[in-house]
């Protein structure tokens, strides 16, 4: 008797899998939307179609009809849709107002830079109401706006640097003496409770943060600055764990048994059958989770916002207080003007970080299906 499937034999099954298809394709799709989103608004800014100068070659509104339409609309910075909108009273209206800023416009040297160039985003530049040291600004707010992006990644990179090295260790650790070296009783209330970790608010950790280990750390460290990279690093670890552990635990917890039991019968202790077979066997898997904590700890913003100081200078030092992406996201959206030079900076950062992630994860995937397949003896 044969099995008959489709929508007429099992319509009810056909139809979850119809509802399940369509679940899937819709997350996917609200991904790339997000990003096309993200990256059309930073667009002006990659193809340097955004100026931020703040004084600007003027044109009289006398003479508005010497211009072309084309260079009458790039003149006023207008879309085609708002220029196409107005009428020439209107378009010699925003005239007199150019003529008008020109004439309050700053005098400096720095005040005909256009600061979103790519030169002046990843380049230093001694800016004429700047220190000597300070070459490197991310400075959104002023007569002239500053907006170097290299203190922002170096924050970055130093709070998910600490954040790392805090929290690999001890989740890994905690992972294999859960998977191996635990009794069944004990792993029953451990293995819950530091996966409860992750259920805690962002906001609750860099209140903890700000409020406790701040003042702690200080005291036992002695450094100068209450809050910076380290502080901000070490609360962002509490957050990294708890995703951390569970990856790696059920790598580890995957490894087949019989791993394990021709170790012991061998004459290995626990610790080395955990150790030395079991962990490298469980290497792929170990290695998600280590590029997951990553992209859990760089794309982090609450705990970094409020623990680290939110100062955006360059210093290697991880007890100066620094400024991550994220948090300058946070931070500064809200007061940005819409369609501005600021505001599409801030998404312009937003991009690279979400491409940052895309590519960390990428060669994650590549390379622990590379370390998979090693381990399964096949050809590279």
């Amino acid at each position: 008797m044969g099995i008959h499937r489709g929508h007429k034999a099992r319509p009810a099954e056909w139809l979850a899998e119809q509802f399940i298809y369509l679940v899937s394709l819709t997350a996917i799709l609200m991904v790339i939307l997000i990003f096309v989103f993200v990256a059309r608004e930073a667009l002006p800014v990659v193809f340097g179609r955004m100026n931020s100068a703040a004084a600007r070659p003027t044109i009289p509104a006398t003479e508005m009809g010497i211009l072309k339409p084309d260079e009458l609309r790039d003149y006023l910075g207008l879309t085609p849709a708002e220029f196409k909108r107005m009428d020439k009273e209107a378009l010699q209206a925003l005239m007199e107002v150019r003529e008008e800023e020109a004439k309050e416009a700053p005098k400096d040297k720095d005040a005909t830079v256009n600061t979103t160039e790519w030169r002046y985003l990843f380049g230093a530049h001694q800016w004429s109401d700047s220190r000597p040291e300070d070459r490197y600004v991310w400075q959104p707010i002023g007569r002239i706006h500053k907006y170097n992006l290299i203190p922002l990644i170096i924050g970055s990179l130093k709070t998910t640097l600490v954040a790392l090295l805090f929290s690999v260790p001890l989740a890994l650790a905690a992972a294999l003496y859960v998977s191996q070296l635990a009794s069944p009783t004990l792993k029953e209330w451990l293995k819950p409770a530091i996966e409860l970790l992750s259920g805690v608010p962002s906001v609750v950790l860099g209140f903890f943060g700000l409020i406790v280990m701040a003042s702690f750390l200080q005291h036992v460290f002695g450094y100068q600055s209450r809050l910076n990279a380290f502080v901000a690093g070490i609360a962002l670890g509490l957050s990294v764990i708890p995703v951390v552990f569970s990856i790696a635990e059920d790598a580890l917890t995957s490894v087949p048994g019989s791993y394990t039991q021709a170790a012991l019968a061998l004459g290995a202790s626990r610790w080395q059958t955990a150790w030395q077979i079991v962990l490298p066997a469980a290497a792929p898997g170990v290695f998600a989770a280590v590029v997951l904590g990553f992209g859990r700890a760089i794309g982090e913003t609450m705990v970094v916002l409020m623990a680290s100081g939110n100062a955006s200078i360059v210093s290697w030092s991880l007890f100066d207080s620094t400024r991550s992406i994220t948090a300058t996201i946070a931070a500064e959206l809200a007061e940005a003007v819409f369609g501005g030079h600021h505001y599409r900076m801030l998404f312009l950062i937003g991009a690279m970080l979400f491409i940052v992630t895309f590519l960390t994860n990428l060669a994650g995937d590549l390379i622990m299906h590379k370390l998979k397949g090693r381990l399964e003896g096949k050809a590279q």
